[in-house]
């Protein structure tokens, strides 16, 4: 079928007719044609240990209908040791471009199974591939590194690195000039003293003279409200703005977790936040409790109860199952803003012609 709108926590496929795998996705623009490319979870099921099957790509020339371009990043089944074997957690893939080299690199967050988390980093002379390992088992600055995001700089091209310093804080690192490492030079951001407060999932986008980060709270799948902050530089010092969705009465962010937020370059002021839904299902699973935010509560409360040293630890009990992550939507949404502070809303469709 061909779309001719976007239409939030929908089913969306391709252009062939399957479910668009990627996840924890971002935009890139080449050559006058959209990019989105994320986790490829078609593989991924409650009852198997396959996290995910490579990192696909899409394209587009409108936003709505995506051709699906295949693995530009494939597994490595045959390599248990790998930090692309299926069963290694590999999340959140983006990939910025190098003028100076000519090449596209990606940085993939992979968490180990001792709880720490590193980056792979890998360079193309091609969006789509083949792309070369070149770091592998990476711990930037030395810390344990998390969800993040790649920033560059329109003008004089320098790279930066946000990550969270995993159940700390958040970190802006400098990158080396060939993108594929930390000079050493950072800055930290958001102290939080444990989950569910520790902000994740940096989205970072300019506007104007501010810059701006989209980040949520660590409650593993269950969604959480998320915050915009805003900053003079890349290095801040940050403004906490508040929550980005207050109209959304159950402290879900519309049940999604942001991931990155996109410039459309043809539009002025037309910025998107890209999300996941990972539990689709949620609403209709936890009832009045999910619309009154008493759902998110309770997870909250659980989380804190885990990670705080001078509370009771919750009484152990059997892990929840994994949820079918092969299922997961997502959520675009345009940001609107009340002068310098974002916003979003909900809107069950909407149309990129219709924004300046």
């Amino acid at each position: 079928m061909a779309y001719n709108s976007i239409r939030p926590g929908q089913v969306w496929l391709d252009t062939d007719g399957n479910r668009i795998q990627a996840h924890g996705g971002s935009i890139i623009t080449v050559d006058g044609t959209f990019y989105w490319y994320g986790e490829n979870k078609e593989k991924t099921l409650p009852d198997n240990d396959i996290w995910h099957w490579g990192v696909k790509c899409y394209a587009s020339k409108d936003l709505y209908n995506w051709e699906d371009k295949g693995l530009i990043i494939p597994p490595e089944p045959d390599d248990p040791s790998s930090s692309l074997h299926p069963t290694s957690s590999m999340d959140r893939p983006h990939i910025i471009y190098n003028e100076k080299t000519g090449q596209y690199v990606c940085w993939l967050k992979i968490m180990e199974k001792d709880g720490t988390q590193t980056e792979t980093v890998l360079t193309a002379d091609n969006l789509l591939g083949p792309y070369t390992k070149v770091r592998e088992g990476l711990r930037p600055l030395g810390m344990s590194g998390g969800d993040f995001d790649l920033v560059v700089d329109p003008v004089d091209k320098k790279a930066y690195y946000y990550f969270e310093r995993v159940h700390s804080e958040l970190i802006c690192a400098d990158l080396t000039d060939d993108y594929t490492n930390v000079t050493g030079y950072y800055s930290t951001h958001f102290p939080r003293p444990y989950p569910p407060y520790v902000r994740e999932a940096p989205a970072h986008f300019r506007r104007k003279h501010l810059h701006y980060l989209f980040t949520s709270g660590t409650t593993g799948y269950h969604p959480n409200p998320s915050e915009a902050a805003c900053a003079e530089t890349y290095h801040g010092p940050w403004k906490v703005l508040g929550d980005l969705h207050p109209d959304d009465m159950s402290r879900t962010s519309y049940n999604s977790q942001i991931t990155s937020v996109f410039k459309h370059p043809e539009k002025r002021d037309l910025y998107i936040a890209l999300a996941d839904r990972w539990l689709p299902a949620l609403p209709q699973q936890a009832g009045e409790k999910y619309a009154s935010g008493e759902q998110y509560r309770e997870t909250a409360t659980l989380f804190a109860r885990m990670f705080d040293p001078d509370q009771e630890a919750p009484p152990r009990s059997d892990p929840a199952p994994r949820p079918n992550t092969s299922l997961a939507d997502y959520v675009w949404l345009p940001v609107r803003f009340n002068g310098d502070v974002p916003y979003l809303v909900w809107e069950d469709e909407w149309r990129v012609e219709d924004s300046e």
